[in-house]
């Protein structure tokens, strides 16, 4: 792997958290592909781009690229060397074979110039070291013409179904997860705009979305899903197992309010944010 800059990010995406994605990205692609839909509608990725799927992790989105891309070329990048062996597998199994993936750090990676027509990303952008130096970076990649969108997560407020339904986790979930360090980063509009304004970006636009996120087939499935998560799992690791016992009867209990034909459906809400590389003019 070439230089990063992001070590922490490194070591906590190549350690448990990072192989616990990588060996259950089923369950993370369940939960996070209910925003798929429109994060592709506002990446409008044609048949014959070149995309950078950025955090690509087990690469659901990067296949999925590849697929919208068929006439063009798609690279996925991420820190996880184990979320990266998933990724490469996946894509052969399903055949895809315009599609690489690179083990880097986007902020510095050695990316083309002009070398992408659409940057893409589910949530990867909110890890960087330096967020203005990263997209900053990554608008050197794009193509004059090319786009940017991603995602990235809403506050989530007190009163939020989640919250109601992991109420009885609250009280334990006093620090991130060292993968998780972060994920707040990129919460507020204003500061996006700022962000992308300082990398060099225009037309900038932060638009909610909502989608029914799914845990698992029931509500004792989704328990266990959510309290082996990285976050969860990290502020549980010294909890004693009545208490652990506990807690994973009253999430339970609290998810049946969630379950559908479908599974367990709780209501997400990010926001998917667009924006164009600003065109300069050299003056010779």
């Amino acid at each position: 792997m070439h230089a990063i800059a992001n070590r922490e990010q490194a070591e906590a995406w190549n350690d448990w958290e990072g192989i616990h994605w990588a060996e259950h990205s089923e369950r993370y692609d369940a939960m996070m592909g209910a925003f798929n839909a429109p994060l592709f509608a506002a990446a409008g990725i044609a048949a014959g781009d070149r995309v950078l799927d950025v955090g690509c992790g087990t690469g659901q989105t990067t296949r999925t690229a590849a697929r919208q891309a068929y006439d063009g070329d798609v690279v996925g990048i991420d820190l996880s060397a184990p979320m990266l062996e998933r990724a490469r597998r996946d894509a052969a199994a399903e055949g895809i074979d315009n599609v690489t993936f690179e083990q880097g750090d986007a902020q510095v990676h050695p990316l083309p110039g002009r070398g992408f027509d659409v940057l893409l990303s589910r949530g990867g952008v909110m890890f960087f070291a330096d967020h203005i130096a990263a997209f900053t970076h990554l608008r050197h990649s794009l193509a004059p013409a090319g786009r940017l969108a991603f995602l990235g997560p809403q506050p989530a407020g007190p009163d939020s179904a989640y919250a109601r339904a992991t109420a009885a986790l609250s009280p334990f979930l006093r620090e991130a997860s060292p993968a998780a360090r972060g994920m707040g980063s990129l919460l507020d509009p204003a500061r996006i705009r700022q962000v992308l304004t300082a990398a060099g970006f225009t037309d900038i636009n932060v638009a909610p979305a909502e989608a029914p996120m799914t845990f698992g087939a029931d509500a004792g499935d989704a328990t266990d899903f959510i309290l082996a998560m990285g976050p969860v799992r990290h502020n549980l690791r010294d909890v004693d197992p009545e208490t652990t016992a506990r807690i994973h009867s009253e999430v339970r209990n609290a998810l049946t309010e969630f379950e559908t034909t479908d599974g367990v459906r709780i209501p997400g809400h990010v926001w998917i944010v667009t924006a164009s590389p600003k065109h300069t003019l050299s003056i010779k």
